[in-house]
């Protein structure tokens, strides 16, 4: 596997770009679309909080862990959220992908489903990762929905993981999907795209 670089990850409707410490004053206005940082389940920067949220990622960029991103809606320019690859490990071609977030506004929408598209095509046929892993609290349940309907398998619980920022421990909920299944949930998550919506 590749190791990953910062890139442009672009389709019609979203773009992800490298994340920088100039876009603190937008991604902050994106967490005050639904006051994100006041979920338990989430790691959202509270305000004030934005510019070490960043700093943090970008520290883990220079030591090879992590590659953060910016998500911008791509008609308005906007930035709605944040995603990255974490938990790198190029010697067993593995990334996880996490830290992810949008603004309230586009949740429930394409934005995810179009992300993840970006995210996992570049791992699997430009890095060559041969696993992509997510991570989630056990009480996210919206989150542990998503990366279900994203095809990925639940590989278990980690009991007593990692807290929380209120201090509390939380149980970390592995899922995982591996490069032989990539092409068919491809197939998936481009029809999800496409497909005619219900009004």
């Amino acid at each position: 596997m590749r190791k990953p670089e910062p890139v442009v990850l672009q389709s019609e409707r979203v773009r992800l770009e490298p994340l920088a410490a100039d876009h603190a004053i937008a991604l902050e206005a994106a967490a005050r679309d639904g006051e994100l940082w006041n979920l338990r389940v989430t790691s959202v920067p509270a305000p004030g909080e934005t510019a070490g949220y960043i700093a943090a990622a970008l520290a883990g960029q220079e030591k090879g862990h992590m590659l953060p991103f910016a998500v911008v809606d791509a008609a308005s320019g906007r930035v709605i959220g944040s995603t990255r690859y974490h938990d790198i490990v190029p010697a067993v071609e593995r990334l996880e992908i996490g830290y992810t977030w949008y603004g309230k506004s586009w949740q429930r929408s394409h934005v995810n489903t179009s992300c993840k598209l970006l995210l996992m095509t570049h791992a699997f046929e430009a890095l060559g990762a041969q696993l992509v892993g997510w991570r989630t609290d056990n009480y996210n349940f919206a989150s542990q929905k998503a990366i279900e309907r994203l095809g990925a398998r639940k590989d278990g619980v980690l009991r007593h993981h990692a807290l929380r920022r209120d201090g509390t421990v939380r149980d970390t909920v592995m899922y995982s999907l591996a490069a032989g299944e990539w092409p068919e949930v491809k197939a998936h998550l481009q029809y999800q795209l496409t497909r005619p919506r219900e009004a």
